[in-house]
Order: structure tokens, then sequence, then C-alpha cells
């Protein structure tokens, strides 16, 4: 081979490997509480500081809140534990509510004993048992997270999430437990599962695949819009927490929500948020 054409495959091949993702690590990280689940990037990359508000300013949601945390708490333990799918309303504190629970279970636990979140995003689902597979041997135990999760479409990943939750041969790690958030009960919208019966051979059949998938999460929460009486109580615990002190805080928040159409534990936070900015406080 001519020594030009040597050059140019050298040249050609050193800018394949500069593309080419890197490779993933063979095992998670020796420390850390949070990671976020990159397999384009090689894996598990570290989350400095989780976005998290305490447990006790989430108002509303006393019950599914309670729930979460026992769940949580034996599965930190070592004891038996569901996978968790939190439904419903948007806006109302479901992916909050994961993130505060594994705050308050770290709170006072030693290092070792510390319950360690990752953060698995919807177009990364089909690598779930890459990742699976990683923390099947580490002795920490571990509460995989994807926010919003659904799926569209001609969409097939929902099968690696299934083999993943119950149905593969080795099964899901005991050390790891899958909490995920979604507006939908099933995972799927309506069209897809009415179009589903009305194609099929076995419509029945059909229908049984798709919601399949959610009942693989043994703990169901769901969550509602709220009322005007749970919306002014999120205000007021914020505005406690937060020394947000206005003589008509309430006429105020009701504008607010009135403006946006709706009343939710998100919607009372942007108030907050924008009640402290006016009277110059930081939210810390």
């Amino acid at each position: 081979m001519a020594p030009r054409e040597n050059g140019l495959l050298t040249r050609i091949a050193a800018a394949l490997e500069r593309l080419a993702p890197p490779a993933i690590a063979a095992q998670a990280p020796a420390t850390g509480d949070a990671f976020v689940w990159e397999p384009g990037q090689g894996g598990l990359l570290p989350v400095g500081r989780v976005a998290a508000v305490p447990l006790a300013l989430l108002r509303g949601i006393d019950q599914a809140r309670d729930t979460l945390f026992e769940n949580t708490r034996r599965f930190a333990d070592a004891l038996p534990a569901n996978n968790a799918l939190l439904w419903g309303a948007r806006g109302m504190g479901k992916s909050s509510l994961v993130k505060a629970v594994h705050a308050e279970i770290n709170r006072a636990r030693e290092p070792a004993a510390r319950l360690v979140l990752v953060e698995i995003h919807r177009e990364d689902i089909a690598s779930l048992p890459i990742l699976l597979r990683l923390l099947r041997g580490d002795g920490r135990r571990f509460l995989l997270y994807c926010d919003d999760l659904s799926f569209d479409r001609d969409d097939t990943s929902y099968k690696s999430l299934k083999a993943a939750l119950e149905g593969g041969i080795e099964g899901r790690p005991a050390n790891v437990l899958l909490y995920a958030t979604s507006n939908r009960r099933h995972l799927m919208p309506r069209e897809m599962m009415e179009n589903e019966r009305s194609t099929a051979i076995n419509p029945s059949e059909a229908v049984e695949e798709k919601v399949s998938l959610s009942d693989r999460f043994g703990l169901w929460l769901g969550f509602h819009n709220c009322g005007q009486d749970e919306y002014l109580a999120m205000i007021d615990g914020y505005a406690a927490h937060y020394g947000i002190a206005l003589a008509d805080l309430h006429a105020q928040a009701l504008a607010w929500a009135a403006g946006r159409g709706s009343r939710s534990g998100r919607v009372a936070w942007q108030f907050i948020q924008d009640a402290a900015g006016r009277l110059g406080k930081r939210l810390e």
C-alpha cells in the first residue's frame, strides 16, 4: 500500500475513534449518592447536588407520600419492596416526591448504608439490561428513577423494560428498585391501545400485551388535581418554610393560579418563586 493511502487510512481510523462513544465502565463509581445513566457518555455520571425539596413541604399528597416513603425505607433496609409507578395529573409532585423521599431516607444514614439514586432517561430504556448487569454485583442499593415514562406507537423499547422488571432469566437484581412517573396509568396512549384492539386478530391479547407493562409495578400511586384548600396549604407550607410574608398571600396565590388555569404543586412553587423574587429573598 502506498504511504499516502496508508496515512489517509490512519487519519480515518483516528477520526472514527474520536467519534465513537466511550466504553461503558465495568462497574459503578465507588462513591456518590446520585448518578445519571448516560450510556453514550461512558455510563454513570455523578450528580453533585440533587434538586430536591424537603419532604415535609409536599402537601396534598399525604397518602402517596407516606406509602412511597415506607416502601423506599424497606428497600433501603434490605427488606422486600415493590417497583412503583407514580401516575396522574401533571405538576402534582410525582418527580419531586421521588427525589424528596430519597433525600429523607439518606438524611440520617451512614455513608455505607445510603441509597443511591440513578436517573435513566426515557430514550435510554433499551439499555436498561446493561445498567442492571452493572449494578447487580454492587454491595449498595440502587433506586432507578425514570421521569415522564410513556411509549408511543411503534415504540418497542417497552419490552426491554418489561423483561428487566420481572421477566428476564436473571430477574431484577435484589439491590435495584425502579420508580417511574407518568401522566398515563398504563404508560400507553389510549388511541394506541384502541388501535391494537381494532386491528389485532385477538384484540384482548393485544391489549394485554400493552397494559401488562404497568402490571409489573407492584405499587401504583395516583396523583389528581388538587382543590383550592390543598393548593393554599401548599402555598402556606412554602411561605412558612422560606419566610415569604405577604398580607394578601392567599389572594395573590389564587390570582396566580387563575392566570394559569390550574392549581397544582408546580403552580404553587412557581408563585412562591415569583413572590420571593419580588421580595428580594433567596430560596435556599
